[in-house]
């Protein structure tokens, strides 16, 4: 069980220091558990978006089949099932030929009910109607019609920007992209954030300074390394 306080925590830090938080712990290739530059943000102004995947594959090309499929309130449905805020998931299984396979209806829907943001493999459109909302979404492009949208099967493991996302993995997402973050070190990797970034502005402070020489840039960059390699090697340790 992810806390309310962990994620709290992880909201108030960006994607690539939550990235970077994850590699010390060493518990996945550093290569693997983001999404791919595809996938981005709508609105990048928004501040982090963090919950767990409510997955479904859909399809905009490919006519309805002829046995029932799910609608959004069956999705909806399901969020119960997961460890906290919701995150859509949607991988389009169309390989071409895409229609949008959200827009303004799917997301008010989703965040009149909790829903922390979407994330899809496919396009959207209505992001007029959608922007009021400040609900994050990630996504492919735009397109102005739906095709023959339509859900196929929920809950299951899907593949969105290069990876495997499962029912209630824990996402974190914002204007740098989007990651997952192992379960088993969520607790620990949001209380390490803040120690990373202060590393990190060791750095970006002397840079900023306006009077940085070779030898302080030098000595910063020594000291962020030292810091990281503390830390790593504490989180590491627990």
């Amino acid at each position: 069980m992810v806390e309310k306080s962990a994620l709290d925590k992880l909201r108030e830090f960006d994607s690539a220091t939550v990235a970077n938080v994850i590699e010390l712990f060493e518990v996945r290739p550093r290569n693997r558990g983001f999404m791919t530059r595809e996938i981005v943000a709508a609105f990048p102004e928004l501040p982090p978006m963090v919950g767990f995947a409510s997955t479904a594959t859909c399809r905009t090309f490919a006519e309805l089949p002829e046995r029932a499929v799910p609608a959004v309130p069956d999705l909806i449905s399901r969020f119960d099932e997961l460890s906290g805020p919701p995150v859509i998931v949607l991988q389009n299984l169309d390989t071409g030929g895409q229609a949008a396979n959200f827009g303004d209806v799917f997301c008010n829907s989703f965040k009149a009910v909790g829903a922390a943001g979407l994330v899809t493999n496919g396009p959207g459109r209505d992001f007029v109607g959608i922007e009021p909302l400040n609900f994050p979404v990630f996504y492919n492009g735009i397109v102005c019609a739906h095709g023959y949208m339509h859900l196929l099967d929920l809950q299951v493991p899907v593949q969105v920007g290069g990876i495997d996302v499962y029912p209630d993995d824990l996402l974190h997402g914002d204007a740098n992209g989007v990651t997952t973050i192992p379960r088993e070190i969520a607790a620990d990797a949001a209380d390490a954030c803040a120690e990373y970034a202060a590393a990190e502005a060791v750095v970006i402070s002397t840079a900023q300074s306006g009077s940085a020489t070779l030898t302080q840039l030098r000595d910063a960059y020594g000291e962020m390394k030292t810091r990281i390699a503390d830390l790593s090697a504490r989180v590491r340790s627990s």
